[in-house]
């Protein structure tokens, strides 16, 4: 047990370590040379830290924009009752998190290599976190579970989950990417689907965000990293002179927050500081996938025969990064909406966490381009800041309110969202 712990938290919890290790073994598998492996290896590890780098740029950049426009609109923290908490929730539960994560993979590699479902979910991070609030919601619902059902439970669950989500979506990643060598494995899966059947009915394929036609005067916008530090610049720019006019506590210690320095220029550094955190993650992305798909061919052909990686959602972000900044634009609007709806309608104080909300949305944002253009981008991001801010309201106060709602609002996704209700139900069979 001590063993699978440890390979559970050193290989799956550590992503770099993981998809190293996967590059190593497709390459032997392939018979390459010694300095072809060390090469291949080496430079996965660097793309995906370098897309992890560029990550941390962004969720830096974004832990300033939602303080200051969660001050604009007067925001505080929901209350919530009491409850168990991540930390003594990892105390108890955490043991059967982590082998529930190790035994779910190796049910995904099975059904991989026995059905026609041929993915490997290798989005690390994301594995640990879809299992936490499920066994968050399934200690809800069966609060007396033993320690082995719920093992049981949870791999079965994961496994599947992490078979079938890559195959849902396939059909329209191999569209976006133009060919089917990598598949999407992340918790952004569900609204990426609705994105892309939304944007079918309601969008306008041939206006792709990627083609916008512009005057000369404007070519400028052709550029994805001019037209995201245009569209960050102006909503750091508008809260920040807002914020700067208000006189609460809040306000003060934003503005405290920015030192010496002015806050409005505070502000629009930041709008240039998420912009270099998308191009950092672009060049992690590009240099990432030159390296895992060939070496997973090694792992496709000798042992899971035809196998596809999973990945996580960046590896989409390249191909139509306009409808990225869409995605994340409608969404933003979303959120304000939502906000104000369920803080009138039910008394619940959303918590948009921006994070969440520009990861999923950009997904959604380039699955409804894909499918309706412009519109269907823009419509894939409102869409995610209605399953996000719904979401949220139900996990929390229905699903996760005695376990770890408290995580809900800031590590769950929209497919957590979408399942945790069917999640509940199943896990009612624990009893």
């Amino acid at each position: 047990m001590d063993a699978i712990f440890w390979i559970s938290n050193n290989v799956f919890g550590t992503p770099a370590i993981l998809l190293g290790i996967i590059v190593l073994i497709g390459l032997l598998l392939q018979k390459k040379t010694a300095s072809q492996r060390v090469s291949g290896t080496f430079k996965a590890i660097i793309g995906f830290l370098i897309i992890s780098a560029g990550a941390n740029i962004i969720v830096g950049a974004l832990t300033v924009f939602e303080p200051l426009w969660k001050e604009v609109f007067n925001l505080s923290g929901e209350t919530l009752g009491e409850y168990m908490g991540q930390e003594l929730f990892n105390s108890e539960y955490g043991s059967a998190v982590t082998l529930a994560m190790t035994l779910g993979f190796l049910i995904n590699v099975l059904l991989a290599r026995f059905t026609r479902l041929k993915y490997i979910y290798l989005t690390g991070h994301m594995m640990f976190w879809t299992t936490t609030i499920f066994a968050g919601i399934a200690v809800h619902a069966a609060p007396d579970v033993s320690f082995f059902k719920l093992v049981i439970f949870l791999s079965v669950i994961m496994g599947i989950y992490w078979t079938v989500q890559p195959a849902l979506v396939q059909p329209f990643v191999r569209k976006i990417v133009g060919n089917d060598n990598i598949a999407l494995g992340h918790t952004s899966a569900s609204v990426g689907l609705l994105a892309a059947f939304g944007g079918k009915l309601w969008g306008n394929k041939e206006n792709d965000s990627e083609k916008i036609k512009l005057p000369k005067g404007l070519e400028f916008l052709r550029d994805s990293n001019v037209i995201t530090a245009l569209t960050m610049g102006l909503l750091f720019l508008t809260g920040a002179i807002i914020i700067s006019f208000k006189d609460t506590p809040g306000a003060a210690e934003l503005v405290a927050s920015s030192g010496n320095q002015s806050f409005i220029v505070y502000a629009i550094i930041q709008s240039f500081t998420f912009t270099a955190g998308i191009a950092v993650v672009l060049t992690g992305v590009r240099m990432f996938i030159g390296e895992i798909v060939p070496a997973f061919k090694g792992i496709a052909t000798k042992i899971v025969p035809g196998a596809r990686p999973a990945l996580d959602n960046p590896i989409l972000f390249p191909y139509a990064p306009n409808a990225v900044i869409l995605g994340f634009l409608g969404s933003f609007v979303g959120a304000l909406l939502w906000l104000v709806v369920l803080g009138n309608t039910v008394g619940y104080i959303f918590v948009p966490t921006m994070i969440v909300l520009f990861f999923h949305s950009a997904t959604a944002g380039v699955f409804g381009n894909l499918t309706g253009g412009v519109r269907g981008a823009v419509m894939g991001g409102f869409v995610t800041a209605t399953v996000v801010a719904w979401g949220q309201y139900i996990t929390v106060k229905m699903l996760l309110s005695d376990t770890i709602p408290d995580t809900a609002m800031w590590a769950a996704d929209s497919d957590m969202f979408i399942l945790g209700p069917i999640i509940r139900l199943l896990a009612q069979l624990l009893l």
